[in-house]
Order: structure tokens, then sequence, then C-alpha cells
């Protein structure tokens, strides 16, 4: 009863109800903004290399990141379908088998990885120069595999619940400490030693780490560590297909998206000519274009959270029109904000570079990118909506699709047959934005993606 009294005061306050889920997790992603913004700053001061590096190791490290981000998804799927429907013992249950799969695949790729480093500078075409920075970045984040598999999954858990303050609090502590240790071991600011691009890789390893320990932290607070979380090896038999069927299609998306990112940048790297210079501006654009990406994932979050949570209760209808209400939410703030960004493009790039041609580049890459805000959000917050649902399979095939069947080929195109330039790759990536948000969009207004919820099994798992 208690359940149902809690749904219906979310309906009757809908947009309450988004604000109060999405605006933590707004300023949660702003904090992420600062993160890449002052790693980028610290790499420019230092040199163009090691800002191109860096760059592209950071897409390097959310690929090997996609199982994390895969059983988040599950995670979140799972544990907000069962809160909703009034089992707490079954999203307990969910929680600890969570934990365990976090320990246990960060450790796998870990090990899976270090041996391949080699291979995977040689598939990116690093250009020589870049080599031993490169490197090293790939080394050091390979280190830092299991604490981010932990901490990725255990911030989906807290949101999962509706505890979204905790991650916020979480991405505080990661975002203060990486920025002293960035400028300290960075550029030997407050006294450190000054190791260059060296401790900008450290200062990453740090403060994550210090983030997966203060999750783990208040779960033991709030008794998630308990003997009693973690179920007998039957239950676990029993709902781990579930995870799985949400989480093997988020992966391979993930796979799939990101190294569709990869195979970009080294599109990218192989341009005829200024490829150099084309890398460190797109790293930089990336960098600015996450002020407007990073506040859409708190949206593509709050419709994972409460369209999971509406399914959970029974109410796929209006687990729809909540979708939509969030869709229409995230699309008239975050656009207008996107025309305020725009009037500064020009000193915040001024910035973060001190090289014209580099600066130059990352405005053709911002031009474009900004241009396609309105189609990427709803590709970001229909993703989420679907995520919730646990229809992933969605997801995978349009956005997997938009990428290589479209935006890949395009780009090479574009980019090196006919306009000969990195701008031809930009363009690219605007086309195949507007192709997959108008699908995902029919997709959520035309197809039964409810059904891919956990409904049915309501009573199959009580325990």
């Amino acid at each position: 009863m208690a359940n149902n009294d809690l749904t219906a005061q979310m309906s009757h306050s809908p947009t309450r109800t988004i604000w109060k889920l999405a605006w933590p997790q707004l300023i949660m992603t702003m904090f992420h903004v600062l993160i890449g913004m002052t790693d980028v700053w610290v790499a420019g001061y230092i040199s163009r290399e090691v800002q191109a590096s860096l760059g592209i190791i950071t897409q390097s490290l959310f690929f090997l990141l996609v199982v994390a981000m895969a059983v988040a998804n599950g995670a979140v799927a799972a544990i907000s379908q069962s809160i909703g429907a009034g089992l707490e013992k079954r999203a307990m249950r969910y929680v600890g088998l969570c934990l365990i799969l976090a320990c246990l695949l960060g450790a796998v790729f870990l090990v899976v990885g270090l041996p391949l480093k080699d291979l995977l500078l040689s598939a990116l075409q690093v250009p020589v120069a870049m080599r031993p920075v490169t490197h090293y970045f790939l080394t050091v984040f390979l280190l830092l595999l299991p604490p981010y598999y932990m901490l990725l999954i255990t911030n989906a858990i807290f949101r999962a619940r509706k505890q979204v303050f905790y991650p916020l609090y979480c991405m505080i502590i990661v975002t203060s400490l990486n920025t002293v240790l960035d400028l300290g071991l960075g550029l030997g600011w407050f006294g450190l030693p000054d190791i260059g691009y060296k401790g900008l890789a450290w200062a990453t390893f740090g403060s994550v780490t210090c983030g997966a320990f203060f999750n783990l932290a208040l779960l033991a607070w709030q008794g998630q560590l308990n003997p009693s979380c973690f179920a007998p090896w039957r239950w676990m038999k029993r709902a781990t297909p579930y995870l799985v069927k949400v989480a093997w299609p988020s992966g391979l998306m993930q796979v799939v998206w990101q190294s569709g990112y990869l195979v970009l940048y080294a599109i990218t790297a192989s341009l005829p000519g200024g490829a150099v210079n084309a890398l460190a501006g797109m790293s930089i654009g990336l960098r600015i274009e996450s002020l407007l990406f990073m506040p859409a994932m708190a949206f593509n979050m709050t419709a994972s959270i409460l369209i999971g949570h509406y399914l959970g209760a029974r109410q796929p209808l209006e687990a729809k029109r909540f979708g939509f209400r969030i869709l229409a939410l995230g699309l008239v703030s975050i656009s207008l904000f996107a025309l305020v960004v725009w009037q500064f493009i020009n000193p915040w790039v001024a910035l973060l570079t001190r090289d014209l041609t580099v600066a130059a580049q990352a405005v053709s890459y911002l031009k474009w990118n900004m241009l396609a805000i309105p189609f990427t959000l709803t590709s970001m917050i229909l993703a989420g909506a679907f995520n919730g649902a646990g229809a992933t399979m969605y997801n995978m095939l349009i956005m997997g699709g938009a990428t290589w069947a479209l935006r890949l080929p395009l780009a090479y195109l574009l980019g090196h047959e006919v306009m000969d330039g990195a701008e031809g790759i930009w363009i690219a990536m605007f086309c195949s934005q507007v192709v997959q948000s108008s699908i995902l969009f029919y997709f959520f207004t035309f197809k039964n993606w409810q059904r891919f919820a956990m409904i049915k099994h309501r009573n199959g798992q009580k325990g």
C-alpha cells in the first residue's frame, strides 16, 4: 500500500518528481565536467601531444569500462523495478549480486588488458611522437579498472534506490581530489612533486579509488554489506538471467559505440594533414561539449529510475508518459543552456589551448556537434528510458547501427575523400545523430518496449 501511495504521489506532481531526482544528478554531472576540464587544461599546459594522448586514452578508458556500464544498467533496471514492485528483499539481493560482479569483472579486465595494451595502441594508430605518453596513460588506467568498476556500479545502486545525493557526494570528493592532484602532481603546485603527464594519470587513479571506497563505506553504513545481502547460490542462478538479459545488449552497445569512437579517432589520426591538431581540437571540443552532454545524462538516469519504478509497479502507460515528460523537460532546458554556452565558445577554447590551429579545430568540432544537441538529447534520454525498462536491445541495434552503418563510413568519405579535412568528420557525426534520434523516438512512441520489464517475474523471484 505504501508503494502504491508513493507512486500516486509521483503521478500527481510529475515535474516536481522529475526535478527532485534530476537536479542532484545534474550537479553531479557538472562535477564530471570539471574533472575533464581540469585534466585537459593541465594537459594543454604541458604540451599538445599530452593533450591529444589524454583524449585518446580517455576514450579508450570508456571502452574498457563498457561491462561495468552494462552491469550498472542492469542494476538500475532490476533494483528499481524490484522496489517499484514492493520487493525490498529482492532489491537488496540484487545489490549484493552487483557488488560481486563489480569485483570479479574489474579484476578480469585488468588481467586481460595489461598484456594487450601495445596491440590497442597500434590499432589506434597513435602517432610516434605521442606513443610514450599514451603508453603510460594506458598502463595506469588499466590498473584503475577494479576501483572504477566498483565506483560505477555502486553509484548505479544508489540511483536505482532513488538515493541520488550519495553519487553527488561521491563525485564532489572525486572532483576535488582529482583537481588538487592534477595541479599538484601535473604542474608542481601546493609543494607537490612535479611529475608532468604522469601526475595526470595518478591523479585520476587516486581520486577514483577514494570515490569507490567512499561508496562502499556508505553501503556498509546502510547495512547493505552484511551477509543477508548476498543471496544463496541458488537464488543468484535464478536472478542472474534478467541481469544478463539487460546487461549484454547494453554492454555490446557500449562496445559498438565506444569502438566506433576509437575508429573515429583512428580516422581523424590518419587524416593526410593536421592530424595531431585535429585530435587535440577534438579532445577540447569533447570537454566543452560535456557541459551539455553530461547534464543530459542526468535526464537519462532520471528516465531509467522512474520508468523502472513505474514498470515495477505495473503502470506501463504512466511509465511512457513520464518518458515524454522527461524528454520535453530535458530538451527545453538544455537546448536553452546550449544557446548560452555557444556565446562563450571562443574564450573557453582559448582557456584550454594556447595553439591557434588547435583552437580552430575545436571551434569547428563544436559548431557541428552543438547544432546536433536536440538530436543528441533525444537519443540520450530515450536510451535511458529503454535502460530502465530493460529494453537495452533497442539501444544496441539502433545506436550501434547508426554508428557503424552511417557515421563511420560517412566520416571517412567526407573527411578523407570529399572535404580532405576534419570538418567532414564532424559533419558525419551530426548526420548520424539526426538519424539515430529519429529512430529511437519512433520506437519509444509506437513499439511495446514495456514488455522487456521484469513484471511477469514478480511472483517468481520474491526471495
